[in-house]
């Protein structure tokens, strides 16, 4: 029962890390998620690490919108429920209702994308006008596109959200009403010219190929975004790399001028050891000299003394 609650605080402690995270300013990003990603793995929550360290660096815009749900958490639940409400009346072709839900939409978006321009601002960080179009441009995804209302809503998002096509943004901006069924075509009415309605569908075929053409462009945005993510984020790494090549190559120029003085030192102190023993050596043979001398000198006494008796 133990190691069960202990996975979950476990589990919790790293949605909290990622949480945390994602809120810090991207320049901060990559240093704060391999220190956690450290604290992991050393701790052995080898799992844990890898969640962490594979964390993507967030754009400035992407960062900005979260820290706009994380600051405003009572405002941006009533964005969510607006785009809740605006899919519904898109579903249900409820013109009137769409109508009063698209002056709250724009007036909802201008108002959050300059209050994340400020929130981002306190921090220290200045979004520039593509950054801000960015974060109006994930506002709209998140109003029209459920899956993004969601990622939107989990705090993490790493770079900017295009709303989809279908959507009908452009239709509100334009002023326009929701699609009608076209209407049955009553007795004795004349059949439709052949001419125009091969002109009309080579226009369908040209919208739909524009709106793919605009789908891939968005996409390819997309990529781009995540590329210049991604190679901003290998680009700090680098950074702290050099940094910590530096200073070990600093530490290793240390130690070897430390080894230098000690191989110095320990040629000088071999030389003292020698000069040491061989005055040792000296002295020894001048003690032994004067043993000698000493016994001599004690031997002509006895001798002298001998024979003054």
């Amino acid at each position: 029962m133990g190691r069960k609650g202990a996975g979950r605080d476990a589990g919790a402690d790293v949605e909290a890390v990622l949480d945390e995270l994602y809120a810090t300013p991207p320049p901060g990003f990559v240093a704060r998620r391999d220190e956690a990603a450290a604290a992991a793995k050393a701790a052995g929550r080898a799992e844990d690490a890898r969640r962490v360290r594979a964390a993507r660096r967030p754009t400035l815009a992407a960062w900005a919108a979260n820290l706009l749900l994380r600051s405003r958490p009572e405002e941006s639940r009533q964005f969510l429920d607006l785009g809740q409400r605006l899919r519904e009346a898109y579903r249900a072709l409820d013109a009137a209702e769409l109508r009063e839900l698209s002056a709250q939409r724009r007036r909802l978006v201008a108002a959050l994308a300059r209050q994340a321009a400020e929130l981002a601002q306190e921090a220290g960080h200045r979004l520039s006008g593509a950054a801000r179009q960015d974060v109006e441009a994930t506002l709209h995804a998140v109003l029209a596109d459920p899956d993004a209302a969601e990622r939107w809503a989990a705090g993490r998002l790493h770079t900017a959200l295009t709303p989809p096509s279908e959507f009908p943004a452009g239709l509100e901006q334009a002023g326009g009403t929701p699609p009608e069924p076209e209407p049955a075509r009553r007795p004795g009415t004349r059949r439709p010219d052949p001419a125009k309605d091969e002109l009309a569908e080579r226009r369908r075929a040209r919208q739909k190929e524009l709106a793919r053409a605009e789908e891939a462009a968005r996409e390819a945005d997309r990529r781009l975004r995540d590329r210049r993510a991604e190679h901003a984020d290998a680009e700090e790494a680098a950074d702290r790399a050099r940094a910590r090549h530096a200073e070990a190559a600093e530490d290793v120029s240390a130690a070897e001028e430390h080894l230098r003085r000690l191989r110095a030192e320990l040629h000088r102190a071999e030389a003292e050891r020698r000069e040491a023993e061989e005055r040792q050596r000296t002295a020894a043979k001048a003690l032994d000299r004067a043993g000698e001398e000493a016994r001599r000198a004690a031997r002509e006494t006895d001798r002298l003394a001998s024979r003054a008796r």
